[in-house]
This record gives structure tokens, C-alpha cells and sequence, in this order.
């Protein structure tokens, strides 16, 4: 069973920046998308961007577009979040996520079949 392990998360000052990593036990054709999702206290999960890692396309919610990059380590078999400029509404607990195989929306939570047990983010202001 495909497991995902986040680590990196922190309390940090507006403005600032956090690095998130994911490892995974399987970082193949089996599961090509991998995503971070967030979710803050009364709010649904939602996502923040994704990859594939085969070919490297990444996604983008519009929160986040310009302040945000996904990338991997293929070698590591870990994908990364870099968040620079975050802002108080950027404060959730943060998921990795993998889908079990080709997916039509690779920010719907609905298409990832594993998830980690998500690493906390808190931004003041």
C-alpha cells in the first residue's frame, strides 16, 4: 500500500516561507499525480497544487499561483511544496496526496486514493 509521509510544516510570520516535502513509498506509473491539498479549521479540503511525475506538468489553484511551486525529486521519491509570500489565510494543515493512476482533474481531491496524515502550517500576521 502506497504510503506518504509530509514533513516541513511550522509556524511562521506573514511574508515568509515554508518548504514542504513528501515522501512516498511508491513513486511510480502507478500513482502519476501527486498533489497538496489544505485544510483550514470549518472549511472543505482544497487544493493547492499538483504534479505529474512522469512527464513534470504542474497545477495551480489561483490562491496560490505566483507564491507557490510543486516540484520533485524523482531519485528521493519525494515531491515538494515551496510557499514564499504566505499570507495568515495560508494557515491549514497541509496533505499529500496520491492518485492510483491517470486522472482528468489533478486538483479534485475526489481522484487522490492516498493520503498523509498532513503537517501543520500556521501564518501570522
Amino acid at each position: 500500500q502506497v504510503r506518504l509521509v509530509e514533513s516541513g510544516g511550522g509556524s511562521v510570520q506573514a511574508g515568509g516561507s515554508l518548504r514542504l516535502s513528501c515522501t512516498s513509498s511508491e513513486y511510480t506509473s502507478t500513482t502519476p499525480f501527486m498533489g497538496w491539498f489544505r485544510q483550514a479549521p470549518g472549511k472543505e479540503r482544497e487544493a493547492v497544487a499538483a504534479i505529474y511525475i512522469i512527464g513534470g506538468n504542474t497545477y495551480y489553484a489561483n490562491s496560490v499561483k505566483g507564491r507557490f511551486t510543486i516540484s520533485q525529486d524523482i531519485r528521493k521519491n519525494t515531491v515538494y511544496l515551496q510557499m514564499n509570500t504566505l499570507e495568515p489565510d495560508d494557515t491549514a494543515i497541509y496533505y499529500c496526496a496520491a492518485a492510483a493512476g491517470a486522472v482528468r482533474a489533478p486538483l479534485s481531491p475526489d481522484v487522490y486514493a492516498y493520503w498523509g496524515q498532513g503537517t501543520q502550517v500556521t501564518v501570522s500576521s
